[in-house]
């Protein structure tokens, strides 16, 4: 049995149709529905396998799952290096958020110095999901001992229409806000950001737990 087999014997079509309404730019038929503990499961049972490494060499895989299982296998594979060669290879077929942000491979965690380059570099790709791919991993490994104030800038200078990367802009801003709040506040000022993204930020942040009420107090002035 292959692993596109294994994922359809997992299929629950009512899963399906949640789904598609939650990722409506992809084709529907493209989604098995395969619900998240399973999916958990089956790359447990794979990673580090010549299973998973046969799997993962195919690009572009049919279905929304095996993208996901792809990009979970790849975020738990350890060296660095074959990591970076597979994350680039596996990125332009990226087409939706939800796959884009399972992709989070552990391993960055331990070469944060020789990534940040990488990561600007995700961040300036024509490639929507690359793009918000890149805004990210700026976000998971840049906003605390790492931060620089120079990050704000990067994220802000992103001039894009695409919905998906202006709502990780906004979710960029929003848990910067809850990690920098003296730095992050003058972007929430109109004129240093697109106002779309200013506004979500905002919102964003005032939906957080981890926001003070004081601060936020400050950012409903800001509105």
């Amino acid at each position: 049995m292959t692993i596109q087999d294994r994922l359809l014997a997992l299929r629950d079509e009512k899963y399906a149709a949640f789904t598609a309404k939650l990722i409506p730019n992809i084709d529907p038929t493209t989604i098995i529905g395969v619900r998240a503990p399973l999916m958990a499961r089956l790359a447990k049972e794979l990673m580090g396998t010549a299973e998973a490494e046969a799997f993962m060499a195919v690009l572009p895989h049919c279905f929304l799952e095996e993208n996901g299982l792809h990009a979970a296998l790849l975020s738990g594979m350890k060296d660095y290096a074959p990591v970076v060669e597979e994350t680039e290879r596996f990125l332009p077929y990226v087409d939706n958020w939800a796959t884009c942000d399972t992709l989070s491979p552990a391993c960055f965690a331990r070469h944060t110095e020789e990534l940040l380059p990488l990561v600007r570099g995700w961040m300036g790709s024509e490639h929507e999901y690359t793009c918000r791919f890149g805004i990210g991993m700026l976000m998971r490994h840049y906003l605390d001992d790492r931060f620089r104030e120079e990050h704000l800038q990067w994220v802000a200078a992103i001039d894009r229409e695409e919905y998906y990367v202006k709502m990780m802009q906004a979710w960029y801003f929003a848990t910067a806000l809850a990690k920098q709040w003296d730095a992050v506040l003058p972007y929430m000022t109109k004129g240093r950001v697109g106002e779309w993204v200013r506004r979500k930020s905002i919102q964003k942040a005032l939906e957080s737990f981890r926001v003070p009420d004081a601060h936020k107090a400050l950012l409903r002035g800001l509105r």
